[in-house]
């Protein structure tokens, strides 16, 4: 952990002790669940004798900001288990009391307390020296929510507390706005609004896309075809069923047996795919190849389930049903750094032409449940920092973080208003070879075992449409508009030269559609830029007696009379 990052996390932390000193001077009776610092700010947990209202919270923030205005030091005691609960001062503290009986369970001997005031409560810490340490800090109350506690529907509700925390004022404004923007972008939102995908009640976390969400997926994906065939790759499909046996022997089973739908067919287990890797292997081992077939690019768009949690859902980001961009290159171990660079190019070329822009992180052995052995593991490590040494790339090591059969480079890309998205990657394994028996015949005729790079570009292809759909607004590229040009007749009579236009554009593959509707042209403007239209083309008398059309942009708004030729040519450029 990054020192900044630690020390943002004691401030949160320290922000959650001083919310729960505050809550029990106002309400003696209240009981204290759990007080942990979160990404973006802190949350505490509580049993109270009345539900708390949204106009609790200015005054929960006062009483906050008089604890911190006093200075108390945060003193740490540490105690013997057995007299732990004696010192948190209340007889009813049945939460804490649970807590400490947990960790009594667990072998612990002594346990730490920490005091501020007259407050003290049971905590492992570490927080700040003292509350007067929090006056420069940027925090404020969020919001109230229910949550069980230790999470358990068995359990008692309790009122959860949300706070904000930064470093600053500044920061915690910066955030603020960001989220703002964010919630402006949301891709749920701007889905419905552009009539792309929804989501039902009868089939959660599955996407139902729509006839323009398909056109933009297909937009993207032919594309993505036609890079990969120029770049080498072949493209296959493999079941979206396997047998059990299969993701054992592949190492899934272990990491994954979670996350997986299962069925029996002919009293056999079988899996629904998480992964595409292990349908890879079979194909593979199909028939003998040869070095002289090396480097082999197999890649797949590759649909996979994921039984994620139901709180876990969100929209596009993080559904059950996804479609994978993989691809899996079967090479030498000299062949490594030359691919781990063409994927990268392939990778950089593409973003670069969704204007992304990208920073690279490369991710070592994790501490526990990684396969192969250590000299496996020390030579794929090398291996991928030779090869981002070679191009002087930059890269931050994340350590420990690789995936469970080998070390990866990932993509993490930014978006329009600075958030990051991790979606390509590129993962070295020799692991995965090794356990599925993977063999090539070598130059001098001997069989040796294949290298192999999983890696892909989009990731989760749902995800990465709904990361552009909130990188854009909506307002897509032209070339991915799902609809590239509405002409509006401004009238029923101005239906004919309308339509006449719009077979002009379609024999340009130009997507247009007309807006034949009985409402004003005004209101057919203002729905076309609610749906983020590139280009909108008004026909009235004039434009009929010209042979034209008045030309309006998403950017840049009325651009006057325009010839339906140099129309054309403006939306094709």
């Amino acid at each position: 952990m990054s020192e900044k990052k630690c020390e943002i996390e004691i401030i949160r932390h320290s922000l959650s002790h001083v919310m729960a000193a505050a809550i029990v001077e106002m309400f003696p009776e209240a009981k204290l669940g759990i007080g942990p610092a979160i990404e973006s700010g802190f949350y505490y947990d509580f049993d109270l004798p009345r539900t708390l209202i949204p106009e609790d919270l200015p005054l929960i923030e006062r009483k906050m900001r008089e604890i911190i205005k006093k200075g108390e030091k945060f003193e740490r005691v540490e105690v013997n288990i057995e007299v732990a609960d004696k010192r948190l001062g209340k007889s009813d503290e049945i939460y804490k009391k649970e807590l400490i009986n947990d960790l009594e369970k667990e072998g612990e001997k002594k346990i730490s307390l920490y005091k501020t005031g007259d407050f003290i409560d049971l905590c492992k810490g570490p927080h700040v020296d003292n509350a007067g340490d929090l006056k420069s800090v940027g925090w404020k109350l969020e919001k109230i929510a229910g949550a069980y506690w230790k999470g358990s529907e068995k359990n008692k509700m309790l009122q959860r507390i949300y706070g904000l925390a930064f470093e600053s004022d500044d920061e915690l404004k910066e955030y603020l706005s960001q989220r703002e923007e964010a919630e402006k972008r949301d891709h749920r939102k701007i889905g419905a609004e552009l009539d792309l995908f929804s989501f039902h009640e009868e089939a959660p976390g599955f996407p139902f896309w729509h006839n323009k969400g398909m056109i933009l997926w297909n937009i993207l994906l032919n594309w993505w075809r036609t890079e990969h065939k120029a770049a080498g790759y072949e493209e296959v499909k493999t079941p979206i069923i396997l047998l059990r046996n299969l993701w054992e022997e592949s190492g899934h089973w272990d990491h994954y047996k979670n996350n997986m739908y299962f069925t029996k067919i002919d009293d056999r287990d079988f899996a629904v795919k998480p992964m595409n890797c292990p349908g890879g292997m079979l194909l593979y081992k199909e028939k003998l190849h040869s070095y002289r077939e090396f480097p082999l690019k197999v890649a797949e768009i590759g649909l996979v389930h994921r039984h994620e949690l139901a709180g876990t859902l969100h929209g596009l980001m993080r559904v059950r049903a996804l479609h994978q961009d993989d691809a899996h290159i079967f090479c030498t171990e000299e062949q490594i750094s030359d691919e781990v660079i063409g994927v990268i190019g392939l990778v950089d070329k593409m973003y670069s032409k969704l204007g992304l822009k990208y920073h690279l992180e490369l991710s070592t052995r994790p501490k526990e449940g990684s396969i192969g052995s250590d000299e496996m593991w020390k030579k794929a490590e090398d291996a991928l920092k030779k090869a981002l040494d070679k191009k002087d790339l930059k890269y931050k090591l994340n350590p420990g973080d690789g995936a469970f059969y080998g070390p990866k480079i990932d993509f993490h890309i930014e978006d329009a208003i600075g958030r990051t998205w991790q979606t390509g990657t590129i993962q070295l394994d020799f692991a995965m070879p090794e356990r599925f028996g993977l063999e090539y015949i070598a130059e001098d005729g001997s069989p040796k075992r294949p290298v192999m790079l999983h890696r892909v570009v989009f990731g989760s292809v749902e995800r990465f449409i709904g990361i552009l759909t909130e990188h854009f607004a909506g307002a897509f590229p032209i070339w991915l508009a799902p609809l590239q040009t509405i002409i509006l007749p401004i009238s029923d009579k101005h239906n004919d030269y309308a339509k006449s236009v719009a077979e002009k554009l379609l024999e340009k593959n130009i997507r247009v559609e007309v807006d034949e509707r009985s409402e004003s042209v005004g209101r057919k403007i203002r729905d076309g830029e609610m749906k983020k239209i590139p280009y909108m083309l008004i026909v009235g008398d004039k434009e009929v007696e010209t042979r034209k059309a008045a030309l309006r942009s998403y950017e840049k708004g009325d651009e006057g009379l325009v010839d339906i030729e140099e129309i054309i040519k403006k939306i094709a450029e």
